[in-house]
């Protein structure tokens, strides 16, 4: 079944659908709706269209002015990709740089000719710019889980992935640079058919190797791949990435957040990990049961100390929301702070910006 996490600003996997089919892109590439269009189907989680990708194919190659390939094989993630590319014995030297590279300089220069640096630099700006973090940030991720997948402690087998990854075209994740073009016409058009239709490609000579779209995507409100109880990103084939927050972690280490206990946190040996435990479990929830003392007490709050074997130790100033909520209680927040705070009110200070001796807030909110 298909699982889609819908961050702020999208759509629901239903207009995400209709998004990610084929049609005319307008004339205006600085438009805010062509540029949301190219985020939902860098995002895309719903099966590719495999008509319309193999159109695309063949017509990107067509642009490149080279024949069709003779066959399409479809993979269902990049993993299953890589390994079907490491298996072909008839395929063909790669054509990517026909394929995908010339027709990107080609636009790049014209738009450039036509705009000037200035001009370029500035629909980048609001066009790719605004999607290549998080989506490049997504494709470096693929490559590493491939990578430690198919790979593992073996540097010669990693070096010849490595190099099957870049011959890659990546679909549905070039969406920031096509975002900056005109994409319905040559000589990009058959590029976006694929792009809007399915995931990552490998053109060659004689063979096309095409994926699947993921199944499942969990993100965070920054952007970051991110879930508590399964995989953050998954494909039809079961490779899938595991994430806290962004932070790589193991299938295995989610299944226990439910069951941490105090003592299981502090005997984690992996820092990153023992971090991801502490906030999971609550930085609070953890003062209390470990029978931690405070170091600080004032007016503004009571400062926490958590010391962490071979990391830093956790500070945290525990405030009092002065405002009342609807029914009369004061929230508790938890600030965390610099590990050489000393006082309450030196932390406080310290999230505003200021010296401890200036910080004196008439009401704090």
């Amino acid at each position: 079944m298909t699982q889609t996490t819908v961050t702020p600003g999208t759509t629901t996997p239903e207009a995400m659908r209709r998004e990610t089919g084929g049609g005319r892109e307008p004339a205006v590439q600085a438009d805010d709706d062509y540029v949301e269009r190219w985020r939902l189907r860098a995002l895309a989680t719903v099966p590719a269209d495999r008509a319309a990708a193999e159109e695309g194919v063949r017509l990107a190659y067509l642009r490149a002015g080279l024949t069709g390939p003779e066959r399409v094989l479809w993979a269902r993630s990049p993993r299953e990709a890589v390994r079907l590319v490491r298996d072909l014995t008839d395929a063909g030297p790669s054509v990517r740089e026909a394929v995908r590279t010339a027709p990107w300089a080609e636009e790049r220069d014209r738009v450039h000719a036509e705009l000037g640096a200035i001009g370029w630099s500035e629909q980048w700006s609001v066009t790719g710019g605004r999607l290549w973090d998080p989506v490049r940030s997504l494709v470096d991720r693929i490559h590493r889980g491939v990578l430690e997948d198919l790979a593992g402690e073996d540097t010669e087998a990693a070096a010849e992935i490595r190099l099957i990854l870049l011959d890659a075209v990546l679909g549905q994740h070039d969406a920031p640079w096509l975002a900056a073009f005109r994409t319905d016409r040559a000589p990009l058009d058959g590029l976006a058919l694929v792009a809007r239709s399915a995931g990552w490609w490998w053109p060659f000579a004689k063979v096309a190797v095409v994926c699947e779209r993921p199944v499942a995507l969990h993100r965070d409100e920054a952007g970051r791949l991110d879930r508590g109880d399964g995989p953050a990103l998954a494909f039809p084939d079961g490779f899938a990435l595991y994430a806290w927050r962004g932070m790589p972690v193991p299938a295995d280490f989610l299944a226990e957040l439910p069951t941490l206990t105090p003592e299981r946190i502090r005997t984690e040996e992996n820092a990153e990990l023992r971090r991801v435990m502490l906030e999971h479990y609550g930085y609070d929830r953890y003062l209390a049961d470990s029978g931690a003392r405070p170091l600080d007490r004032d007016e503004t709050g009571v400062l926490w100390r958590i010391d962490l074997e071979d990391d830093e130790p956790v500070v945290m100033v525990e405030v009092l929301n002065s405002t009342p909520e609807p029914d009369g209680t004061r929230r508790t927040y938890w600030l965390r702070v610099p590990p050489t705070t000393r006082t309450a009110k030196e932390g406080v200070a310290w999230t505003f910006g200021l010296r401890p001796e200036v910080y004196a807030p008439v009401r704090e909110t």
